[in-house]
C-alpha cells in the first residue's frame, strides 16, 4: 500500500479522499461504518488535521459519506443512493469539527463488520497490495499450478469433442462422465449415491443457493452454525431468510440450541461445514452427528452438509450425510478450494424425491453449467491426478499450519479452536474491526471475526489462512498495529 506523499501528482487531500473512496466502493468499508475521527486519521496517516477534513469534504461531495453533527462522518449506501437532480438544491454545508475535539466525540459502534463479506470476495480479484493475505479464503495460487490440468483441458478441446460438446446445450443434471466418477468418489469416503443423484453446479455457493430456493421461501427460518461462512449468512439474508444462529462448539452445533429452535420456530433447514469448519477448524463427532439426525427425523428439517475442505481432510472424517445415507441431507462439495477455482465446478449429491425440484431450480437460473470443464475434472479425477494432487497439497498445508502457529504465538496471539485446516480462529485480544481497518493502510486485508457471525458484533477474533500468514514481515506489522491500538 502506497503511503502519501508530498511529491505525488495529487495533493495529499486528494490522494488520502481517493484512498477511502476506493475503499467504501469495493466494500471494504460497509455502509454505516464510522470513518476514523480527525485526529485519529491524521496521526495513523501523518498528515494535519485539516488535510482530513479537506478530504472528507471531498467524499460528502461525492455521495460517499455523510456527516452527522457532533458524532464524525460514517458511510453511506451508495448502492441505494438515488441520482441527484440539479434542482434538489444545494448541499448542507459541511459540519466542521471544533479546536477543541476534532471529530473525537464516541459514538455506539454501527451494526455490523467494518470489512463485509463481498469485500472478501472481491478481495480474491483486487487484493488490498501483492502481499500474502492473511484474509484470504483461498489457497494461493503457486500451490495449485499443475500439469494435468492444461492437458485435461487440450484434450476435451480436441476438434471432435469440441464440436460435440459446444454447439448443443449439454445433460442439464452435468456431464455423465463427471457425474460416474463423482459417485465412485463419494463411495471412497462412504456415501452411497448414484450419477442419478448428483447435479452439478456452479461452485458450491451456486449449489447452496439452489437448495436455498428450492427448499426455502422468504421468512423461513434456517438453522445456520456460528461462528460460520460470512457469506452464507449475508446470502440467506438477501433471499429474506430468517437466520437462527446456532453455537458451534469443538465436537459439533449446540443441540440444545438446536433442540429449542425446533420446538419455537420449526426451522426448515441445517447449514453445516462438518469437517475443517469455517473459521475453527473443528470437526464433528459421530455422537454429535448421530443426534442432529435425529432432531432432523423428528421435526422434518433437511440438513445441508457444505464438504468444501473435504479434499485436506483426513478419510476417517466424520460426515452426516455418510451416517444419513442422503436420506434428510444433502451433500455439497466442490473444486475451487483444492484445483481450479475460476472452473466454478460443484456438484450436490440429494435424496432421490429431491433431484428433479432442485434440477428445476438449477435449470430456471442457468440451464446446464459448462460440460467442457466438467469433462476435463472427469479426466483428472479417473485418472488419480487430484487424489495425489491433494495429498501434496496436504502435505504443505501441514507444514504451512506449524509455521503460521508458531509466528501467531509469536505475536501475543492465541487460538480459540486447536489450529487444524486452511483456518485458524485467532484471539487478538483488540477490536478485530478496528485492526483490520489500520492494516488495510500496510496492505494487508483481515477477515475479522465480526464478520463470521449472524449479528455483526465487534469481536476480538481473527481467521487467518495458515498457507498465506507464514512471512513474518506480516506479524511484526500485526504487532506493531495492536500495541497502536492498545494505546489508543
Amino acid at each position: 500500500m502506497n503511503t502519501l506523499t508530498r511529491h505525488a501528482h495529487q495533493s495529499l487531500t486528494e490522494q488520502l479522499a481517493e484512498r477511502f473512496a476506493e475503499r467504501i466502493r469495493a466494500r471494504l468499508l460497509a455502509p454505516g461504518a464510522r470513518l476514523p475521527s480527525v485526529r485519529e486519521c491524521a496521526r495513523q496517516q501523518g498528515v494535519s488535521p485539516y488535510t482530513v477534513v479537506a478530504a472528507y469534504d471531498q467524499l460528502l461531495a461525492q455521495g460517499l459519506v455523510e456527516a452527522r453533527r457532533q458524532r464524525g462522518f460514517y458511510v453511506r449506501d451508495v448502492a441505494k443512493q438515488a441520482p441527484r437532480s440539479a434542482e434538489a438544491g444545494p448541499r448542507e454545508p459541511v459540519p466542521r469539527p471544533s479546536d477543541g475535539g476534532l471529530g473525537t466525540d464516541e459514538l455506539p459502534r454501527p451494526t455490523g463488520s467494518i470489512i463485509n463479506a463481498t469485500a472478501l470476495i472481491r478481495g480474491m480479484f483486487h487484493q488490498a497490495s501483492t502481499k500474502p493475505q492473511p484474509g484470504a479464503g483461498v489457497l494461493p495460487p503457486e500451490w495449485l499450478e499443475t500439469r494435468f490440468m492444461p492437458a485435461a483441458v487440450r484434450k476435451v478441446t480436441s476438434s471432435r469433442m469440441l464440436q460435440e460438446s459446444s454447439l448443443r446445450y449439454g445433460d442439464p443434471m452435468g456431464d455423465p462422465d463427471l457425474r460416474r466418477v463423482l459417485a465412485h468418489r463419494l463411495s471412497a469416503i462412504n456415501i452411497t449415491a448414484s450419477p442419478k443423484q448428483i447435479i452439478t453446479t456452479v461452485g458450491v455457493t451456486h449449489a447452496l443457493d439452489i437448495v436455498s430456493r428450492t427448499l426455502l421461501k422468504p421468512g423461513d427460518p434456517v438453522m445456520v452454525e456460528e461462528p460460520g461462512w460470512s457469506v452464507e449468512f449475508a446470502r440467506l439474508t438477501a433471499l429474506g431468510m430468517h437466520i437462527l444462529p446456532v453455537p458451534r462448539h469443538a465436537d459439533g452445533p449446540d443441540l440444545a440450541v438446536m433442540a429449542r429452535y425446533c420446538e419455537v420456530h420449526a426451522p426448515k433447514l441445517f447449514v453445516s461445514v462438518s469437517v475443517f469448519h469455517n473459521p475453527t477448524g473443528y470437526c464433528l463427532s459421530p455422537g454429535s452427528a448421530h443426534r442432529v439426525l435425529q432432531l432432523a427425523s423428528r421435526h422434518g428439517f433437511y440438513v445441508v452438509e457444505d464438504d468444501t475442505y473435504g479434499h485436506i481432510a483426513p478419510e476417517h472424517a466424520t460426515r452426516l450425510t455418510v451416517l444419513d445415507a442422503l436420506q434428510r441431507s444433502i451433500y455439497v462439495n466442490g473444486f475451487a478450494k483444492i484445483l481450479a477455482p475460476n472452473w466454478r465446478v460443484g456438484y450436490m449429491a440429494a435424496p432421490p424425491d429431491l433431484v428433479e425440484r432442485l434440477l428445476d431450480t438449477k435449470l430456471l437460473a442457468t440451464l446446464t453449467t459448462p460440460s467442457l470443464l466438467e469433462k476435463a475434472l472427469a479426466l483428472c479425477i479417473e485418472h488419480g491426478q487430484l487424489r495425489r494432487h491433494a495429498e501434496r497439497v496436504r502435505s504443505r498445508l501441514d507444514a504451512a499450519r506449524s509455521r503460521s502457529v508458531k509466528l501467531a504465538l509469536q505475536a501475543g496471539c492465541s487460538f480459540a479452536a486447536e489450529p487444524a485446516g486452511l483456518f485458524g480462529w485467532v484471539e487478538t485480544g483488540v477490536d478485530t474491526d478496528l485492526l483490520a481497518l489500520r492494516m488495510l493502510d500496510k496492505g494487508y486485508l483481515l477477515a475479522p471475526g465480526a464478520l463470521f457471525h449472524a449479528s455483526r458484533m465487534p469481536c476480538t477474533l481473527m481467521r487467518i489462512n495458515f498457507a498465506t500468514t507464514q512471512d513474518a514481515a506480516f506479524w511484526r506489522v500485526y504487532s506493531q498495529t495492536v500495541k497502536e491500538l492498545s494505546r489508543d
